[in-house]
């Protein structure tokens, strides 16, 4: 059986560099009637726990560690017994939500994550954060970006710890090269492709920041 994608909303908030506002996150879960690995545990742990309906929590992956993509993490995995997974370069944003518990494990450049037969390969894509990373599952056809790439174009790098040529050269080198038909699964709204992205890179570079 190949591996399936669900798909949460959780609410929240997002606070950082002194400001708070309020959020719609993506939470992704990827796997099969057995096992999953979670992308991104916002808000709520008990919703994200419920829509795993008894399957295995193999890992909990945080394509970065803004507050609004990891606040519910360790207790999903004080639920689970699941590994908390975090790029090492986020460490700093992620002691100002978690100064007392540090993630499991580290995610490098090109990792693979095998959960129901499928590999999810860590593509590390900083410019968001320093320690952003994409999750690219070819056998799925699909590609979970986090806040590195929208549906419109690149994620926000007004606050602390962004910095936008680094997100575009992110966007131009690791993510505008899959195939076009890559269905881009993002960390807030709309999915989207890299097909429908591609052809606003210039644009993007352009507006600037």
């Amino acid at each position: 059986m190949t591996a399936r994608v669900d798909h949460l909303v959780t609410s929240g908030t997002f606070s950082l560099d002194g400001g708070t506002w309020e959020v719609d996150n993506n939470v992704w879960i990827v796997g099969d009637e057995n096992e999953a690995v979670v992308i991104d545990a916002a808000h709520d742990a008990d919703a994200i726990a419920a829509a795993l309906a008894g399957r295995t929590l193999r890992a909990i992956v945080c394509t970065h560690a803004h507050d609004d993509h990891i606040d519910a993490a360790p207790a999903l995995a004080a639920a689970t017994g699941a590994p908390v997974l975090l790029h090492p370069d986020d460490l700093p944003l992620w002691e100002l939500t978690h100064p007392d518990r540090a993630p499991d494990g580290e995610l490098s450049d090109g990792q693979t994550i095998t959960v129901a037969g499928t590999e999810l390969t860590v593509l590390h894509t900083p410019g968001h954060a320093p320690g952003a990373v994409c999750l690219h599952a070819p056998a799925l056809g699909t590609v979970f970006t986090g806040d590195t790439l929208f549906s419109g174009g690149p994620g926000a790098t007004g606050r602390s710890f962004s910095h936008f040529p680094t997100i575009v050269e992110s966007i131009r080198t690791r993510l505008l090269t899959l195939p076009p038909e890559t269905v881009v699964r993002t960390g807030h709204g709309d999915s989207t492709t890299i097909g429908d992205e591609a052809p606003h890179l210039q644009e993007w570079i352009d507006r600037g920041h």
